[in-house]
């Protein structure tokens, strides 16, 4: 622990505030916050702040450098560019090979426009996204300048790739499967994430809800 700072593994299933507010529970602080949402579906490094002190200094820790593990499957594309959303089955015809891949990912690395995905926490005129998206209307969400760092390919069997993604603030690993399954012509979702660290607080170190009740 860092100064009431403490890096929490999130298994797949809860919300971030599904163990913001476990972790109220615990320690009898209302006080708590995190730095960088986690989706339910991803697992991994979920920096937490419990006290006053410890959430101010939360918007540093959002700043620092992220890196991920992305599992993308090509061939379908999906409502939230996850697995959780409504899917549609493309006609390949051809798999792209690695070395296309690899090519079409260099276009991604550096400062680069994203748009993020319409299914997101967003606010627009004060009001997250996803409620608008899953009330049926029409989202445009303007694209953003962000930072991918580096991706490297650890794996490619078709339909799916696995990444080992380096970002700044502000990258959605979703809208990266998807624009890079577009890209390709393909179309692509994020099928599985887990975030190994934000900056200095790496995945080994991460306590789980047991360890803290404890």
């Amino acid at each position: 622990m860092l100064n009431n700072i403490i890096a929490i593994y999130k298994p797949k299933g809860p919300t971030s505030h599904d163990i913001i507010d476990e972790i109220r529970k615990i320690t009898g602080e209302r006080r708590v916050g995190h730095a960088g949402t986690l989706d339910p579906l991803a697992r991994g490094v979920l920096v937490i702040g419990i006290g006053r002190d410890a959430t101010k200094k939360l918007s540093e820790v959002v700043k620092k450098e992220k890196e991920y593990i992305a599992e993308i499957t090509f061939g379908v594309e999906s409502l939230t560019d996850d697995a959780e959303g409504e899917k549609t089955q493309r006609n390949i015809k051809e798999s792209p090979s690695r070395e296309t891949i690899e090519k079409i990912l260099a276009k991604f690395i550096g400062k680069i426009q994203q748009t993020p995905p319409i299914f997101s926490a967003l606010k627009i005129k004060g009001e997250s996204a996803y409620r608008k998206a899953r009330r049926g209307e029409k989202i445009k969400l303007k694209p953003r300048e962000v930072e991918i760092k580096s991706v490297e390919v650890l794996k490619y069997e078709w339909p799916r790739l696995m990444l080992k993604v380096i970002t700044g603030p502000g990258v959605y690993i979703r809208a990266l499967a998807r624009d890079l399954g577009q890209a390709l012509g393909v179309g692509g979702y994020l099928s599985d994430l887990e975030r190994t660290r934000v900056g200095e607080f790496k995945k080994e170190d991460a306590l789980n809800l047991n360890q803290l009740r404890n």
